[in-house]
């Protein structure tokens, strides 16, 4: 396990040289892909969510393709199509860009309800139904979503159930003046040229089974219950979570440790994902400008506890 911790240490280390200044959030975008999660990155446009997206292929030496959501994408359009082959005398199925280990659904709320539900089969059961007929994602599948802010012209909303099926949602923001000066001189450009696959998808797949076995104790998931269970007794909430939140809380609690080096989750390790696997299903319709309210389920839980 001590050599796949080091091992997702060089890929957040390269990452971060194409990501500047943003340690945090690619270690969070990072510990959703070995949970087997999916990540929702919001943000005003520019900055840098399809960088963190090809990154991320880019140094796990994953297939990767970028889908751009408009008003008239169809449902099709990424999952595919059956085409009449007239020599065989049958049809054919013509993958589309869903098929993919990662795959970038770029700007997802500009297309219609219609076209987002189009990706929760393949999320939820790394599957794709197409007239009757399943075939299987490419394995590891891994689909980061961005999203602009909702006060923008042109989006829809994601539902209460496609925001729940993303793991971790996290919010870039502005880089300082030191990170911004890089980025005018190029300097991260310079790094890509440079920069190789640091793994390969074996290697993704070992480090995602050792996460499976980080242990959880009794008392931590006791602690991610009560997390839970103050967001559905509390009138404070416009939603609370549900039971596949308190799993997505465990699932990143151990990532998290995982990327620690550690083999156990602790306190701290709920502590520091808890925002960025909550506050989506807590509050859906926040805005950039809003306190997160999953900040005040931890104030109220640490007291109780």
């Amino acid at each position: 396990m001590e050599n796949l911790s080091s091992l997702a240490q060089k890929i957040i280390e390269q990452v971060c040289q194409q990501v500047l200044g943003k340690p945090q959030q690619v270690k969070l975008a990072l510990a959703c892909l070995l949970a087997k999660g999916h990540l929702l990155i919001e943000d005003l446009p520019g900055m840098g969510k399809t960088t963190l997206s090809h990154a991320i292929a880019h140094a796990m030496g994953l297939s990767y393709n970028r889908v751009q959501f408009t008003s008239d994408l169809l449902p099709a359009d990424i999952t595919g199509v059956s085409v009449y082959n007239q020599q065989i005398n049958k049809f054919e199925f013509h993958p589309g860009p869903l098929f993919s280990q990662l795959v970038l659904a770029d700007e997802i709320n500009r297309a219609s309800p219609k076209t987002q539900s189009a990706l929760l089969e393949a999320m939820a059961e790394q599957q794709v139904t197409v007239d009757g007929t399943t075939y299987p994602m490419t394995a590891p599948f891994f689909v980061i979503a961005t999203q602009n802010p909702q006060e923008q012209v042109g989006t829809h909303p994601l539902p209460e159930s496609q925001l729940d099926r993303f793991l971790i949602r996290i919010r870039l923001g502005y880089p300082s003046e030191e990170y911004e000066l890089l980025m005018l001189q190029n300097v991260h450009l310079n790094s890509e040229q440079h920069s190789q696959a640091c793994c390969s998808a074996e290697e993704l797949v070992a480090m995602q089974q050792a996460v499976e076995q980080v242990y959880s104790s009794e008392e931590v998931l006791k602690y991610i219950i009560r997390l839970s269970q103050f967001t559905r007794q509390s009138n404070q909430f416009s939603h609370a979570l549900s039971p596949r939140g308190s799993n997505a809380i465990k699932q990143a609690s151990k990532a998290w440790a995982f990327l620690h080096g550690r083999n156990y989750v602790q306190p701290d390790d709920v502590k520091a994902i808890f925002t960025a696997v909550a506050e989506h299903r807590i509050n859906p319709e926040d805005n950039l400008n809003q306190l997160p309210m999953s900040e005040l389920v931890m104030q109220n839980v640490e007291v109780l506890s």
